[in-house]
């Protein structure tokens, strides 16, 4: 999971992703968003509705890292959600998590 921490720092180093729940949804909605990670210890609530936008938009979810390790990987407090916009760093995350054990497609 090394590799992941590192990318997620790297893709908000490069302004290649959004953090927090207003703006996943703006980054949903207008298809920005080319993936969205949420902390596996997130809110039912709120993962039913990002869910339920992410199946909408056709935009592909992950859940695997607890909001404590996805704020750590941006260097930032805790974090429920993250939208990757860039395409290529989304592939490669979504290719990351796919190998790993512990990543849950939702």
């Amino acid at each position: 999971m090394a590799n992941l921490d590192g990318l997620l720092g790297l893709a908000a180093r490069a302004r290649a992703l959004v953090s927090g729940d207003d703006a996943c949804m703006r980054a949903i909605r207008t298809r920005k968003a080319a993936l969205v990670i949420v902390a596996q210890d997130a809110g039912a609530n709120g993962m039913k509705k990002l869910r339920d936008k992410c199946l909408y938009y056709e935009i592909p979810m992950v859940s695997t890292l607890t909001k404590g390790q996805l704020g750590r990987a941006l260097g930032k407090d805790e974090r429920a959600v993250v939208a990757v916009t860039n395409p290529r760093f989304a592939a490669q995350i979504a290719q990351i998590v796919k190998d790993s054990v512990g990543g849950e497609d939702i």
